[in-house]
């Protein structure tokens, strides 16, 4: 975990390998704006890592591969992340650059009264590069695991990830979340061609219908990315589109009772791979992301434990009108049988 060059010190293979930047993230102790919040709770925020910490709560083995400060902030991220299960040996450590941190309010990030204030410029993660991180560590899962996040971050980490995701043999199943966060790209007008070369070399693609390239509905996007074997549209509360081959699958999202509108993404992405992972069908998958994603947001902060495996399995195998009448809430994921009960009561 302390090295800093590129030799391998990691080769067992895992369900998962997700690369990325994490941070700290300070979460408000009451509504309002940054400016007027007396205090902030301290936790951990990263779209790939918060990937494989729901994974590894759901039951599969998980990495996370990074770069951290060789700071506390660094020892407390490494050290947080790995307390969820996931295998951070990894992780690079590095004594000339900060751990990247955030402060966000409590508000909803669809609105305007939400502020981010980011401090991760310079951060140990934005020296990323294919010259300097574990590739025999990063592409030792059955899945690997990217966002649109990382080649935002410089131009070292945009080289990472063309290598990442240029076809080779023998590569495993590489997994990209488009992601695309327009405030990292105000000095690069090319992130959305960038993007989506990238998301061309991928083999599984999720990209939200509001982030994507501009175009109109989940056939455009297709028409635009035919490549990945599976094309995953999210459009938000409606539901989501999962294109593979020829076939097409929707599945409308459940009614939930929202506590916190973040880290819903992430969650789908985790219960679809999960899903994809146990090889499920299409519709399966669809229905564990969106399930996942409920749990995400019926809790305050980016991550929420997941429902037990057994329990996921009967909520995803029920029939069409079930699942349309499902409703789900804060406490949902340890209520067991009773969400079942529930949805069958006229």
């Amino acid at each position: 975990m302390t090295a800093t060059g590129p030799t391998s010190t990691v080769s067992d293979v895992v369900d998962v390998v997700a690369l990325g930047e994490s941070m700290v993230t300070f979460l408000p102790s009451r509504p309002g704006r940054l400016a007027d919040v007396p205090s902030f709770d301290r936790g951990i925020g990263g779209a790939e890592s918060n990937v494989a910490c729901v994974l590894a709560a759901a039951g599969h083995s998980a990495r996370w591969v990074g770069r951290a400060g060789a700071d506390g902030f660094g020892d407390h991220l490494v050290e947080a992340i790995g307390a969820y299960g996931v295998d951070v040996r990894a992780v690079r450590r590095d004594p000339g650059r900060p751990t990247g941190v955030y402060f966000r309010t409590a508000g909803d990030r669809a609105t305007d009264a939400h502020e981010v204030a980011y401090y991760r410029a310079g951060s140990a993660a934005s020296a990323m590069s294919a010259h300097n991180m574990d590739l025999d560590a990063i592409r030792s899962g059955r899945v690997l695991h990217l966002s649109g996040i990382t080649p935002a971050l410089s131009a070292d980490c945009l080289g990472l990830m063309r290598a990442l995701t240029a076809r080779r043999p023998g590569r495993p199943l590489v997994s990209f979340d488009v992601n695309h966060r327009p405030g990292l790209w105000r000095e690069d007008t090319d992130g959305p061609r960038v993007l989506l070369e990238l998301a061309r070399g991928a083999d599984l693609v999720f990209v939200g219908e509001d982030e994507a390239w501009g175009l109109g509905g989940p056939e455009a996007v297709r028409a635009a990315l035919p490549e990945p074997e599976l094309l995953v549209v999210k459009q938000g509360a409606t539901g989501a589109t999962a294109f593979h081959g020829p076939h097409a699958t929707t599945v409308p999202a459940l009614t939930v009772d929202v506590v916190a509108a973040v880290g819903a993404g992430d969650a789908f992405a985790a219960g679809f791979l999960s899903a994809t992972l146990r090889g499920l069908p299409v519709r399966d998958r669809l229905r564990h992301g969106h399930l996942m994603a409920a749990a995400a947001l019926t809790v305050p902060g980016d991550l929420a434990t997941p429902p037990a495996r057994p329990h996921a399995d009967r909520l995803a195998a029920l029939d069409d009108d079930a699942w349309g009448r499902l409703r789900l809430g804060p406490g949902w994921t340890q209520a067991g049988d009773r969400a079942e009960e529930e949805v069958r009561t006229p």
